[in-house]
């Protein structure tokens, strides 16, 4: 499984024109899945997300996680994040699990987010062509891979 997340002020999601997703602030999240991911990985990946400290405490240092920060996220899953460059100019999907798979791994994704969070997380809609709108806070970018945790 592999995620971007963003800190985010506003963020939201569309389809067709209409909002289906938003946030005041907090984390966007990027989610792709392949083929090999399992219960491990998305367990794994929902306590790192949450976990991880990338807000400001009163000392302006990034010392607080989503939590404790108070915010919300937006997960949007997103296959392009196994994309494959390495021969020629149009990308590969191979890597990215095939929608049948993927989908229930992103709902399964989306409620241990919530779990951990304390609160529901706003998404997407899965396999729509969505219109992701933020202001990325920092910025503060990262990418997580739960086969490659650094």
């Amino acid at each position: 499984m592999r995620v971007v997340i963003q800190r985010v002020g506003p963020a939201s999601v569309a389809v067709n024109g209409k909002i289906c997703g938003k946030i005041e602030s907090g984390l966007l999240v990027l989610a792709g899945f392949e083929e090999t991911d399992g219960e491990a990985d998305l367990e794994w990946m929902a306590g790192k997300i949450v976990r991880t400290r990338i807000f400001s405490d009163e000392a302006g240092v990034m010392n607080r996680d989503v939590v404790a920060a108070g915010g919300g996220i937006l997960a949007v899953s997103q296959f392009t994040l196994y994309a494959s460059v390495k021969k020629g100019n149009r990308p590969s999907w191979s890597r990215a699990a095939r929608g049948d798979l993927s989908q229930p791994l992103f709902a399964h994704f989306v409620e241990k987010l919530s779990a951990a969070l304390g609160k529901p997380v706003a998404t997407g809609v899965f396999g729509a062509d969505m219109q992701v709108s933020l202001v990325n806070d920092g910025p503060v970018t990262l990418t997580i891979d739960s086969k490659a945790p650094e």
